[in-house]
């Protein structure tokens, strides 16, 4: 008997508006007897937290550059108050979540590879034994950014933070996923006229990357498709401001860019 396959979901925190309806797709998928991991970013909610305790905030190829006083907000905002919140919204309407962090379980490892950026990791190993747990008990596992450091490393401080689009990539590869669906505030990826592309291979989405057509935010989810289309057969970036945005995508309705490898 095949096993079921995961859909690996990225939340990002800029599409969770009072009218969103991705809590309440979250909870019809789950109903329908679908295995979900969620992974949910924060950024904006971050940066309000930031700005709030005097902070500055800047960004390097789309990734958060993150001292010691940013790591610990990121590890309170993100796995604390951004992650209850949206496991509470969940629960409420019927559904079965349970959040944790990239640390929890040793989930996902990273360690440090540019120094300009802080501490902030790319991701080593991935550790997917407490989330199988999570989904065979019937929850959708919820997981925020910060992750544990890895072994081989000797530092200060015991987690990293770590961008959210980096962990789908990596669990949605470890896991085998069905697809991979990034929820954005964008409709999708852009060519250099600003036209939407509907359908890309990992050879056109790295040439867009190489010429610098994918740019800020854009690049670590393109970077983060890739990575999964090792093992899942196709990405989905889309616009989570649309009503159901999630449920379309799932039910294979093109919107936003699909990303698969080339034939």
């Amino acid at each position: 008997m095949e096993t079921k396959k995961p859909i690996v979901i990225k939340i990002g925190g800029s599409t969770l508006g009072t009218h969103d309806t991705t809590i309440e797709d979250l909870v019809n998928l789950q109903k329908r007897g679908l295995l979900l991991v969620v992974v949910h970013g924060g950024g904006n909610r971050l940066t309000q937290w930031l700005e709030r305790h005097d902070i500055p905030t800047s960004f390097i190829g789309g990734l958060r550059v993150t001292d010691e006083r940013s790591l610990e907000m990121a590890a309170a905002v993100l796995g604390g108050l951004v992650n209850t919140e949206l496991v509470a919204a969940i629960n409420s309407l019927g559904g079965r979540a349970i959040g944790i962090t990239g640390v929890d379980g040793n989930l996902i490892e990273g360690k440090i590879e540019d120094a300009r950026l802080g501490y902030v990791g790319r991701i080593v190993k991935v550790n997917t034994q407490a989330l199988e747990a999570i989904l065979a008990a019937g929850f959708i596992p919820l997981i925020a950014p910060p992750c544990a450091r890895s072994s081989d490393e000797t530092a200060n401080v015991p987690y990293l933070n770590i961008n959210g689009d980096e962990i789908a990539g990596e669990l949605a590869a470890a896991m085998s996923a069905q697809s991979l669906i990034f929820l954005t505030d964008v409709e999708g990826i852009r060519d250099s006229h600003g036209k939407l592309l509907r359908k890309l291979t990992t050879h056109e989405v790295r040439s867009l990357l190489a010429s610098g057509v994918i740019a800020g935010g854009m690049i670590p989810k393109a970077e983060a498709a890739m990575t999964a289309l090792k093992t899942t057969s196709v990405v989905q970036i889309t616009d989570g401001r649309v009503p159901h945005a999630l449920i379309e995508a799932v039910e294979g309705r093109i919107a936003g860019t699909v990303i698969t490898q080339p034939i």
